[in-house]
Formats: C-alpha cells, sequence, structure tokens
C-alpha cells in the first residue's frame, strides 16, 4: 500500500483532546488509515512531526482567492464606496491570467499557512480551477453573479455563466473540486435571477452561496422593497440547508431561528467586518441556535491576508465583545469553526482526523516562543499561533508543503507574476 506517515507528533482529535499520535495515510485514496503510535515503520513517506501538533486542514470557507491582487490598493473606506469606487474597476479590468496569478498567490499563501480548503466566489472561475488542480488544494467554486445596472442580455449572460461553471466544475480535480451557484449577494441580483439561481442549483444538485446582510445597506432595501427582513426574503426564493451565506452580521432573532431550522451554514469574515465597519455578528446566537458557522477570510483586499490562525484568533476576540460576555465563542469552538464547522458548511470533506476521513492536514510547529509553556494546545491555536508556525501541509493525502517549502508552486515566480499583473491592471484601469 503506498502510505504516508505523520509521525512523531501529538495530534488534535475530533474531541479536541491532544494525544501523541502518528497518523497514517492511504495517498493513493486520499484518507486516514489510522491514528496511533509506532505507524510509521513500512511508511512509502514520512514526515517528522516531532515538536508539532498534528490539526485537520484548515477550511477557509469564504473568500476570493483572486483579490490577492488588489491587497492593500484601498483601505479604509467604508463597503460600498470600496467597492464601487476602488475595487469594481481594478477588476473590471483583470483579464483570464490576472486571474489565475492571483489565484496562485493566494493558494501559495494558503498552503504555507495550513488551508487545504477554500470556497471561492469569483470570475474566470476556470483559471481558479486549473490552479486548485495542479497544486492539490480541495475548493468549492463558483462565478460570482451581478444582475444590477446590466441590461437583461448582460445580466442574463451572468447568470448562465455561473450555472454553466457549476455543472462543468463539480467533481474535477479527481473530485477535490465542487462547485456552486454564486449570486453575490440579495441586493446586487434582482428577484428573477435570485429565483432562477435556486432553482438552477437544485437542479444540478450543488448549494447556493451568496453575501447576506453584510450591512444595514444589505438590509433596509429588501425591508423597504418586500416587507421582510433578507434571510425570509431568501427563504420564500428557496434558501435550504444545502446553501451557506457569508457574513449575516445584520441578522435577528426570526432571521437566526430561520437559519437553524433551514440548516443553512453561515460563514463569518470577523476581519473583513471589523475592516469595512461592517458590524459585529452575532456568533454566539448564532452557535446557541444550532446554526452551522464556518470561518473565512473574506478576500485579501479586505483583511489584509488569507491567515486562518489570525481569523481564528479575530473570531474569538469579537465574538466577546459582541455577545458582552468574555465566555463567549471560546476557542474550542472557533478551532471547530476553522476546521469541521468550516468543512461541513460549504460540503467539503476534511476538518477532523480519524480513519476514514479525508487525510487534509496541518503540522504545526510548537517550538516557538509565543506558543510556550504549552499549558492547553486548544487555546494556542486560536489565540497565539500563526500561519508561519505551519511545518507541513498535506491535502487529499498528498504532500503540499514539507518544512516550509512548498512542493506544488514556486514561491519566486508567483510572487514576481502576481506583482507585474496587479500591476498592469492597475494602469489599464486608470486609462
Amino acid at each position: 500500500m503506498n502510505t504516508l506517515c505523520v509521525s512523531g507528533g501529538a495530534v488534535l482529535g475530533p474531541d479536541h483532546e491532544v494525544e501523541r499520535a502518528d497518523v497514517l495515510v492511504d495517498r493513493d485514496e486520499g484518507t486516514i488509515l489510522e491514528v496511533g503510535e509506532g505507524l510509521n515503520a513500512d511508511a512509502a513517506e514520512t514526515l517528522d512531526a516531532s515538536g508539532c501538533v498534528v490539526i485537520p486542514g484548515l477550511v477557509n470557507a469564504h473568500t476570493h482567492v483572486a483579490m490577492t491582487l488588489v491587497r492593500g490598493y484601498a483601505d479604509d473606506k467604508p463597503l460600498d464606496a470600496w467597492l464601487r469606487e476602488d475595487i469594481w474597476p481594478v477588476e473590471g479590468a483583470f483579464e483570464p491570467a490576472d486571474v489565475e496569478a492571483g489565484a496562485e498567490l493566494g493558494v501559495l499563501e494558503m498552503i504555507k499557512s495550513g488551508t487545504t480548503a477554500f470556497a471561492d466566489m469569483y470570475f474566470h472561475v476556470d483559471r481558479i480551477a486549473d490552479v486548485v488542480e495542479r497544486t492539490g488544494l480541495r475548493a468549492r467554486l463558483g462565478h460570482g453573479v451581478v444582475t444590477v445596472g446590466k441590461d437583461e442580455a448582460e445580466a442574463r449572460a451572468d447568470l448562465e455563466e455561473s450555472v454553466e461553471i457549476a455543472r462543468e466544475f463539480d467533481g474535477a480535480g479527481g473530485g477535490r473540486i465542487r462547485s456552486m451557484v454564486a449570486p453575490h449577494s440579495l441586493t446586487t441580483v434582482s428577484e428573477e435571477y435570485l429565483r432562477e439561481a435556486f432553482s438552477a442549483a437544485r437542479e444540478i444538485g450543488v448549494p447556493v452561496h451568496l453575501h447576506a446582510n453584510e450591512t444595514t445597506d444589505e438590509v433596509e432595501p429588501i425591508l423597504e422593497d418586500w416587507g421582510m427582513r433578507p434571510l425570509e426574503y431568501a427563504r420564500k426564493l428557496g434558501l435550504s440547508a444545502e446553501d451557506f451565506l457569508a457574513h449575516g452580521v445584520h441578522v435577528d432573532d426570526r432571521e437566526i431561528e430561520l437559519l437553524a431550522e433551514s440548516g443553512t451554514g453561515v460563514i463569518h469574515c470577523p476581519a473583513s467586518n471589523m475592516k469595512l465597519a461592517s458590524g459585529m455578528a452575532p456568533v454566539e446566537k448564532l452557535l446557541e441556535a444550532g446554526v452551522t458557522v464556518g470561518l473565512g477570510t473574506d478576500g485579501a483586499a479586505s483583511n489584509n491576508d488569507l491567515d486562518m490562525f489570525g481569523e481564528m484568533r479575530d473570531a474569538a476576540m469579537i465574538g466577546k465583545l459582541a455577545a458582552d460576555d468574555a465566555s463567549a465563542v471560546p476557542a474550542d469552538t472557533v478551532v471547530r469553526m476553522a476546521t469541521a464547522e468550516g468543512a461541513d458548511a460549504v460540503g467539503l470533506p476534511g476538518g477532523r482526523i480519524q480513519p476514514g476521513a479525508a487525510a487534509d492536514l496541518a503540522v504545526v510547529d510548537f517550538e516557538a516562543p509565543h506558543l510556550t509553556p504549552r499549558h492547553d494546545v486548544v487555546s494556542h491555536l486560536a489565540y497565539a499561533a500563526r500561519g508561519s508556525d505551519v511545518r507541513h501541509t498535506v491535502c487529499d493525502g498528498t504532500v503540499l508543503m514539507r518544512d516550509r517549502d512548498v512542493q506544488v508552486l514556486d514561491q519566486a515566480a508567483v510572487r514576481e507574476r502576481a506583482s507585474r499583473r496587479a500591476g498592469e491592471a492597475i494602469a489599464r484601469a486608470h486609462e
């Protein structure tokens, strides 16, 4: 059997108990065979986890990966002005090769910080899928639809592209790529096209992913036009358990009940919400109601990185402020949000280290001053660890990074190409 053994360290189990153990992986099937001691004797390949804790690969459940090209380009503005005045004009100048370069940069950053799966809403999705396929990550991908400000032909073409992408790419990359239909939001896509998006997703058998209740400006127009809250409106259109929404900042108690009843997942993006002053999502209330909550970085333009360790810390901190309770959104909870809960919310395998589970792993080096003393591993993962502490990254049984050396991308070439194409795209946007 073609096996990989991650040996010599401790393992974070599904119950979040930490025990010294090896993880034996079937590289051909991409699954975990066994977790226990002394498993490395006959393995075809080994990874040294001495001084480390092996955790499930992190799940970035909402991002726009190619926005790495506009990292730091436009900061310190409210969401609507930021998008319309700065981000959308540059994105309008993006060519397919720009999106590919930005996706490579984002994937490189995620591999280096222990993320093995992500959900991405963008355009030129075929280029993003190509990057995912050749680098070995896992992803759920969708073409983002915006119909406002477009004539009927343009709006319909945008929706049809999202549906066609969902059909074409579901199951690509040896099954590591799954798809979704991705209307941008309840206010940037008209009712007619939202209904069609939900219907098409059901017919294909993929989820719908959209932004919802991110700012008050996304709530008030729906109240005025429809006399109901946004998630009541979305439920009317067909929102269900297969679907997941990003942000969910301005949800009221009735909307939380609707989410819990329907089984719809919510992806919390605390850093982006703080940077754009969108507000504080009621994460503790969502969790208490039984809503599945994952974590996402959002795009690198509004974060400004894709480090899920930072996102865990932000989620715990702002969760306590929002609830006015220091015990709210504790360390154990945010680690689950970044692993098992995120995987469940977006419908991807992974998030747990146990026999039969997907072999998606991050090996975190605990031999650093900021992770000493090791009173509580879960606390350190949530509050003290950094992406740069990841020593090895494994996805689907394949080693993507060994001893901080990414095996599937040329780091220098990726950075050079992304920097060059970002500058060229910004220049085109200002012509």
